[in-house]
Formats: C-alpha cells, sequence, structure tokens
C-alpha cells in the first residue's frame, strides 16, 4: 500500500521486480539506478541484501519530473526478490505492501518452465498476502531478446498473458539498457493513474 509521508510531501510507491533466477531482475535495477534522472540528492543507495547465492536489491528514487497527487510528489521505491525457490519467504516478505510488479522473464527457450513456475509462485504469494492480479497492476518484461535461443513473444504472451485482459508486455535486452525504462515508465504511468482515480491513499 502506498504511503503518504506528510513531512516531505511524498507519496511513496513500492514496485516489486518478480521473476526467475538470472532472469535480469538485479540487471533491471542496476540500469534504472545508474540511468533515472533525480532531483538532486534524491536516490537512494542501491542496497543489496545477499545470501550465499541470491540477492534481493532495494533503491528508491525521486523523478525530476515526479508527478503531484494533490500536491503530493510520488516517490518509488524499487525492490527485487531473490528468483531461486528456497528464498520463497523473503519473496513474501518483499512482496508486502507492493503497489506494481514487473515481472521478468527470461526469452530463452529453456527456461520457459521457470517462467511459468516463476508466474505461478508470483500469484501464490499474492494469495497469500490476500492479493491478486485484479488488484496490483503488473506488467511482463521479456528479457534477454539480443540472444539467439529466443522464444517467439508471441510464445511467450500464450504462456504468461493470456488472460482475459491482458498486461502491457515489453521485449528486452536489460544489460543494454534496452526496454528497461519503457517497462518502468509503463508501471509507473498505471499506478499513477490507479491513485488518481481513486483518489490519495491511506497516510502512513
Amino acid at each position: 500500500m502506498a504511503i503518504i509521508n506528510q513531512a516531505t510531501k511524498e507519496l511513496q510507491v513500492k514496485v516489486v521486480y518478480y521473476g526467475p533466477a538470472m532472469g535480469g531482475k538485479t540487471t533491471n535495477l542496476v540500469q534504472v539506478h545508474d540511468h533515472v534522472q533525480t532531483v538532486a540528492g534524491n536516490k537512494g543507495k542501491l542496497v543489496s541484501l545477499a545470501t550465499s547465492s541470491d540477492r534481493t536489491l532495494f533503491f528508491d528514487f525521486l523523478p525530476i519530473e515526479a508527478m503531484s497527487i494533490k500536491g503530493f510528489k510520488t516517490k518509488f521505491q524499487l525492490y527485487t526478490v531473490p528468483g531461486q525457490v528456497i528464498y520463497n519467504t523473503t519473496r513474501q516478505l518483499v512482496l508486502r505492501g507492493v503497489d506494481g510488479i514487473v515481472f521478468v522473464a527470461d526469452s530463452q527457450y529453456e527456461k520457459m518452465p521457470e517462467n511459468v513456475e516463476s508466474f505461478a509462485n508470483l500469484e501464490d504469494n499474492l494469495k497469500t498476502l490476500k492479493l491478486n492480479f485484479a488488484e496490483i497492476p503488473y506488467i511482463l518484461q521479456y528479457n534477454k531478446r539480443d540472444l539467439p535461443n529466443v522464444a517467439p513473444l508471441e510464445y511467450m504472451e500464450f504462456l504468461l498473458n493470456n488472460r482475459d485482459v491482458q498486461v502491457p508486455s515489453f521485449g528486452s535486452a536489460a544489460h543494454k539498457c534496452e526496454g528497461v525504462f519503457e517497462a518502468l515508465n509503463m508501471i509507473t504511468r498505471m499506478l499513477l493513474h490507479k491513485f488518481i482515480s481513486q483518489g490519495t491513499p491511506q497516510h502512513a
């Protein structure tokens, strides 16, 4: 749930990057942190909470052209979840208070079962938190499109976006920063539209 900070006049919105291990979640966050344009001093440090073989990253930022809702600037908090299944408890913790999700899928053919499993796991974890896809805006990012052994976008859409109401999806090559900001801009637009249409969210 988005949080209002009355002292700083900021609306804090939490976006979580979800997906299979080694799919590109961390690369997305690193690219955004390196290239995002912010008001001077309004970018948090990129923090990594490492385990022996996986890690969670997060940082926050206030864009230069942060859209104002009822006088409040929108500050974004970006998180990744660990990709490996053994860290599912950590995934659930990171998802607490989520406002929007970027699901980062690996476009390589051999990774399709992992993509489907991770997406189903996301849905299960949302249910555990008494949430669902109808309430949480999300988009799909089909990463690693620059590799030779990628599945067609139509096939990935069939596997991951085959619903009554399809969500926006993007091809990307995150390590080249291709598709990274397109995906981020879309999820932020969806969140801002949601908050504008619903009115200001609850206070902290």
